[in-house]
């Protein structure tokens, strides 16, 4: 199943769009979950990286959606988001919020299948890993390829990623076990590293992104047996 928002104050659209939605999901024998909101703050306001795709009008009277997937970003770096608009000036500023398209109003039925085809096809490539955390903030979904290593610092789990950190109250062990057979290794005690952001080893460390992160010496043969074996399967 799909989860799709409808983000739109326009009734006629919000109309328009979810006839669309129910006759891709005939044609095409996707099934899909379709859930509406009138304005930005509506979807911003509990967001909790629930959804697979967001379809989300632009110009809208409280929260625009630029404003609400600015926000909806802080907490959900994979979900799928396709801007409607009527202006494609403004569609082009999709690029901040990491958009995968636009379409332009009025709105074709055509049109509305390529992009929403697009984006199913997005999410079936990704065979997305995800993992929801909770933060001092509320949730938050992470794309498990997305995340450098995991540190326990302060009895808290800190997520590190590319782009910003997600501090968390899990406990290791909980996340040895729910990321088991994944792409992870046990550097030390305080690191689960993602082997697939190893650049190298040095001086009993693995090199991430220029951080150093020490290896330890009862966990340096498992390690470099997990690292060698995924190496190799990547050629």
């Amino acid at each position: 199943m799909v989860r799709i928002a409808v983000v739109e104050d326009d009734n006629s659209y919000v109309g328009e769009l979810t006839e669309y939605l129910k006759r891709y999901q005939q044609i095409c024998e996707e099934k899909l979950e379709i859930t509406i909101y009138q304005d930005g703050d509506e979807i911003t306001s509990s967001y909790k990286a629930q959804f697979d795709i967001i379809l989300m009008d632009i110009q809208m009277k409280f929260v625009d959606g630029m404003t609400a997937a600015k926000e909806i970003r802080e907490i959900d770096s994979e979900v799928i988001i396709i801007f409607i608009t009527n202006v494609s000036q403004y569609a082009i500023r999709g690029y901040e919020v990491g958009a995968l398209d636009y379409i332009l109003k009025p709105v074709s039925y055509f049109v509305f299948s390529q992009k929403l085809t697009r984006a199913m096809e997005r999410i079936k490539k990704l065979e997305k890993k995800d993992i929801i955390i909770q933060t001092k903030d509320g949730v938050a979904r992470l794309n498990v390829s997305n995340v450098q290593y995991i540190e326990s610092f302060d009895h808290n789990l800190v997520f590190h990623t590319e782009e910003k950190d997600f501090i968390s109250n899990m406990t290791m062990k909980s996340i040895e076990k729910e990321l088991n057979n994944s792409t992870f290794s046990r550097g030390n005690h305080c690191y689960f590293i993602n082997l697939a952001h190893v650049d190298g080893i040095e001086d009993g460390c693995a090199v991430i992104k220029g951080k150093m992160l020490q290896i330890s010496r009862s966990r340096k043969n498992g390690f470099m047996k997990d690292l060698t074996k995924y190496w190799g399967n990547e050629r």
